[in-house]
């Protein structure tokens, strides 16, 4: 056994080598050391080798999911070993042969197709790069789901597609330069690479070709050599993961890059779109418009948001549909009342046709699919026909298939084949015929144990069974002399004594279990014959069954961006060709949801209005919400492009192709760049790619370095955007210098967020008017974040100080004296006087006499 063991994993090099035996995946020597270590079980040992024992540790079968999850997400690789045979047919060839076995997958990151290794909602890609000088491509595909997809683009793009199709695992060819390579290597992602032969772009459109039984590529698009190159990497991976077997897929669809709003990796991550700073999903953007009830609806919600679109008709289409399901409550109700009910069928189709399912994944599809005609139905009821034309044309295309699964399937399938009852009665009068006759010997085998116990006068005795021994009469240990005796032991075989029981055989007995077992394999072999032709029947209709999966998904996000339109009262946004951008009332999506969760009030809404590509430079105090409503607006952006209605009274935007965002304060020390440098490095990448079609939001820009420095920085990124961009930008700053360049620029509008100062306090308004703020009430948010009184008062002292001389120097400061960190706040007579006063007690002559005391003290 070790030395096939050893074989199978000198195959299988840089992989953990997960090795059937019985109910366990054992591993065996330095796999077993790293395995156990990893998953935090015990590492035990099994023999010797060269006189040193054999590490060992293994995992149940049953469960090896959650162990294949934790190993891959410490970045391992894993090699399933299966038996290919049974231990009858092994010994067949000799007492002392092994069980045959081999690797019948290789799991990666990017090749899973287990719901318990993936997360329902989310899309789990495996990527291709090819770059050649200045040109780049990326196919990418999820075999779970069956997308198969493909982009070319320039180099310096290639950043923002990665970003978006946020892929799981990459491949890139062993010959790639180092550059690309390095640049890679800062992503969060396991980089495999390959040989370079992989990515040949002739043996790439041979193998599709092949692959999808056409003669030519065109009927899918005009793929570039890189693309082909890309997706033949992607093929031949598919081929060494899953040992010759492919899943599922959809014909390549090729993406126009102009075809979707780039957003950058840091946009992104700033703007919080499917993830928080702290990975979570649910306070994204996403996690709170998501009133999706299907797996496949929010993956296909995730991918709207990540990809707004850029094509004027689509969006109007994903907008009609919208709007239909919201003015039609009462048909809304009742489709979301029936997808709350809708299973996946895209991954459980994927499993079909890689010979990886069970009877429950053709159960879900005949679930889904029955389901889907009953939508159907709801819907034409409704006179939806007209929005949702194709939608409903693909599911009822798959009525037959639905009908003929549900008259096959028993109505509770098992999980496996073998625990039987897959089948309906009265499908097959074989299979019928075969259960009675194993139900009827199974009958049987009570009435031998009343005749047993009759005859041996014991009334516990009992026949059993269990996978080792098969059926035998078990008694208590002591009745086990009367049955081993004369004249028992002629018909009571002797097989095992236990601590409590012993444990007989008889000849009629194993007559019975042979005639059992029989009938039994009579039914599973004919149960597996209906599953492989139903399999296969499924399969064959894979196009037109992802085409329904596809249906089902836009209908539930139809539905869902209703519904969230419904309940947060929001609008149809306007979408056009051009550079307008006018909001009315608009609100954060994210902080909004926030409040009204916490019961914390209403969100104030503010208009944008950025119209003829202009520049609103926004001032106002720390904490007054500038940063809110900087990020609003770029969110109602994209809202509006993936299709959905945005929280505003009404907006119309010109379309948006590009969205950039510099905002917030972060590091990258990994690669030695500090706060200021990562700050300049984002900066720098919106003003070399901004177009005059894009959305630009910047915050602080300059505030990580010295004042004139920074001021200098700002004032020149302004200038920039107005006169080279000359795009719709929000800038929101504290250098109030930069107010001035409105009488210089003539696209450039000031606009300040208004507080109000009430008895010493500031009071935020969060109302966005125009003008500008020449103060920052910076001290006034340090007394409110707790900041000692003895440093506030301090800092009121300085800052009036440096307010009443434009140049400050230490030397204007002598008069001001330093205070220690133990030191009491400054003594203030008329504040202590004033303390020990309860205004409601004075009498008016008391009150009288107090004011001219308060006089004389100033005097």
């Amino acid at each position: 056994m070790m030395a096939q063991y050893r074989c199978i994993k000198e195959q299988h090099p840089g992989t953990l080598l997960f090795y059937r035996m019985g109910d366990f995946y054992e591993m065996f020597f330095d796999d077993a050391i790293e395995a156990a270590d990893a998953l935090s079980i015990a590492l035990t040992k099994r023999g010797k080798s060269h006189g040193d024992d054999i590490p060992m540790c293994g995992v149940p079968v049953h469960s090896a999911d959650g162990y294949l999850q934790t190993l891959i997400r410490k970045g391992h690789r894993v090699a399933v070993c299966e038996q290919t045979e049974d231990a009858a047919e092994a010994r067949k060839r000799g007492a002392k042969s092994v069980v045959a076995r081999e690797v019948v997958r290789l799991v990666t990151p990017g090749t899973l197709t287990e719901d318990g290794l993936l997360d329902a909602r989310t899309h789990n890609f495996l990527a291709a790069i090819v770059r050649r000088r200045e040109q780049a491509a990326v196919a990418w595909t999820d075999i779970s789901s069956g997308s198969l997809q493909s982009v070319q683009c320039s180099a310096a793009q290639l950043p923002h597609h990665l970003a978006r199709i946020d892929a799981a695992e990459i491949l890139l060819s062993e010959a790639a330069e180092d550059a690309l390579k390095a640049q890679l290597g800062q992503l969060a992602v396991p980089i495999t690479e390959v040989a370079a032969r992989d990515f040949d772009s002739t043996d790439g459109e041979r193998r599709l070709k092949a692959l999808f039984g056409v003669r030519s590529l065109a009927a899918f698009g005009a793929f570039e050599r890189t693309e082909l190159g890309a997706l033949c990497a992607i093929i031949l991976y598919l081929e060494r993961t899953q040992k010759g077997r492919l899943p599922t897929l959809q014909p390549p669809r090729r993406e126009r890059p102009e075809a979707i709003m780039q957003i950058d990796a840091a946009t992104r991550r700033n703007l919080e779109l499917v993830r928080d700073f702290s990975g979570r999903r649910e306070t994204s953007l996403l996690g709170t418009i998501d009133c999706t009830l299907t797996a496949a609806g929010g993956r296909m919600l995730e991918r709207r948001i990540s990809q707004p679109s850029t094509v004027p008709a689509e969006i109007a289409a994903h907008h009609d549909e919208v709007a239909y399901c919201l003015a039609a409550n009462r048909l809304r109700e009742q489709v979301r009342a029936l997808l709350r009910k809708q299973p996946d069928i895209e991954r459980p189709l994927s499993r079909l046709g890689l010979d990886r399912a069970s009877p429950r994944d053709l159960g879900a599809i005949r679930t889904g699919l029955l389901l889907a005609q009953r939508i159907c139905a709801v819907l034409r009821a409704g006179e939806a026909s007209s929005v949702f034309t194709a939608d409903l044309a693909a599911i009822e295309s798959m009525a037959e298939l639905a009908t003929d699964l549900d008259r096959c399937l028993a109505d509770e399938v098992p999980l496996t084949v073998r625990d039987g009852s897959l089948i309906r009665v009265g499908f097959d009068a074989q299979l019928d015929e075969a259960r009675r006759s194993r139900d009827e010997q199974r009958s049987d085998i009570a009435n031998l144990q009343r005749r047993y116990a009759t005859l041996a006068d014991i009334t516990s005795l009992k026949i059993r069974h269990n996978n080792v021994l098969g059926y035998f009469v078990e008694t208590p240990a002591s009745h086990a002399r009367s049955m081993m005796s004369d004249p028992l032991a002629e018909k009571f075989i002797h097989r095992q004594t236990m601590a409590s029981a012993v444990r007989f055989t008889t000849l009629e007995l194993t007559e019975l279990e042979s005639r059992i077992i029989g009938a039994g394999a009579t039914v599973i072999e004919i149960e597996n014959r209906h599953f492989e032709s139903l399999r296969e029947r499924v399969v064959a209709r894979a196009a037109d069954l992802l085409a329904a999966a596809r249906a089902l998904a836009r209908l539930d996000v139809a539905t869902a961006l209703a519904e969230t339109a419904s309940l947060n009262a929001w609008r149809r946004p306007i979408i056009e060709e051009g550079v307008a951008f006018e909001i009315r009332g608009g609100r954060h999506p994210v902080v909004e949801g926030a409040l009204r969760h916490a019961g914390g009030g209403d969100f104030i809404a503010n208009d944008c209005h950025l119209s003829d590509a202009s520049i609103r430079l926004v001032t106002g105090p720390n904490m007054s919400g500038k940063s809110t409503y900087l990020r609003q607006n770029a969110l109602i952006a994209i809202l509006a492009q993936a299709g959905s209605f945005v929280p505003a009274d009404s907006a119309r935007i010109g379309l948006v192709t590009q969205l950039f965002s510099r905002v917030g304060a972060a590091d990258d020390l990994a690669r030695g760049q500090s706060t200021f440098m990562v700050e300049m490095v984002e900066t720098a990448t919106i003003l070399q790619q901004a177009t005059p079609t894009a959305l630009v939001i910047l915050d602080e820009i300059g505030r990580g370095t010295a004042t004139y420095d920074g001021l200098s920085i700002a004032w020149a990124t302004l200038e920039h955007l107005h006169e080279i961009n000359r795009c719709r930008s929000l800038f929101a700053t504290h250098y109030h210098e930069l107010t001035q360049l409105d009488e210089r620029l003539e696209r450039l509008t000031n606009a300040t967020v208004a507080v109000s100062e009430w008895e010493g306090e500031v009071v935020f308004l969060h109302e966005v008017r125009d003008g500008c703020c020449d103060r920052s009430y910076g001290v006034q948010v340090a007394r409110l974040a707790g900041m000692p009184e003895s440093a506030v008062a301090r800092a009121e002292q300085l800052l009036r100080q440096f307010e009443s001389d434009s140049t400050p120097t230490f030397a204007a400061l002598d008069d001001l004296p330093l205070f220690s960190a133990a030191a009491s706040p400054p003594e203030d007579p008329l504040r202590d006087k004033l303390a020990g006063i309860t205004p409601d007690d004075l009498t008016p002559r008391a009150a009288l006499e107090l004011i001219y005391e308060l006089k004389r003290s100033l005097d």
